[in-house]
């Protein structure tokens, strides 16, 4: 037993700091933006945008929903975990009165498990909750893409999970793009996407913009 606990107290500092620098790699993207608060702080009461590179990349949301007042916090590459990290920087100093979420695909392309990716959103849902009681938060269903249509099967599963939690919680709600962007085949739409294969053409954003934008006209 004690040769057990000698082993658990070597091994947990490691573990810790092994997902503490995962987070920080995304350092300079969150100072970017807290530079940005301190030039201009967003006034209250915006929709917030966060997320991976869907989000980061999705540079026309403010000409996509006219007179709504939109922040856009996406950084490429990070998972739900990494939102749920950096929340009391990039998501609760704004207290939005909506929270449109986009992440998952990193998540499973690291090799998460379609139910880890459900117990993500959950934290950042409950984290996010206990700052702001009562904010909607919208996620938006992980996409099915031309890059990683081999994790089609896992994502599947993580946004039937993500579905069918939200659909039990107040105010929490799971938006629907990844039926839209299947053809009938249920094989990823290529003229969706850009070259790569994994981000969206101006086509593949306009499904979001419809979804995101029935929700938001939706009563809360």
């Amino acid at each position: 037993m004690k040769k057990l606990l000698l082993v658990l107290l070597l091994i947990l500092p490691c573990a810790v700091f092994a997902r503490e620098y995962a987070h920080d790699q995304w350092s300079k993207d969150i100072a970017a933006f807290q530079a940005e608060d301190r030039a201009q702080m967003p006034a209250p009461g915006a929709v917030l945008f966060v997320g991976s590179s869907s989000i980061r990349f999705w540079t026309s949301i403010a000409e996509d929903f006219p007179g709504i007042r939109t922040i856009n916090r996406g950084f490429g590459g990070s998972a739900l975990s990494d939102a749920t990290f950096f929340a009391d920087r990039i998501v609760t100093p704004y207290r939005p009165r909506a929270i449109v979420l986009y992440a998952g695909d990193n998540d499973l392309q690291n090799g998460q498990t379609p139910q880890q990716v459900r117990d993500d959103f959950v934290a950042f849902v409950t984290r996010v909750r206990h700052d702001l009681p009562g904010v909607p938060i919208a996620f938006i269903a992980i996409k099915p893409s031309v890059a990683r249509k081999v994790l089609l099967p896992q994502i599947r599963e993580a946004n039937e999970y993500i579905r069918t939690w939200a659909a039990t919680q107040k105010k929490v709600a799971y938006l629907d793009v990844f039926t839209p962007m299947l053809d009938p085949q249920g094989q990823p739409r290529p003229e969706l996407f850009v070259q790569d294969g994994l981000h969206m053409d101006r086509a593949g954003y306009d499904i979001w913009v419809a979804q995101v934008t029935a929700w938001l006209q939706a009563p809360q």
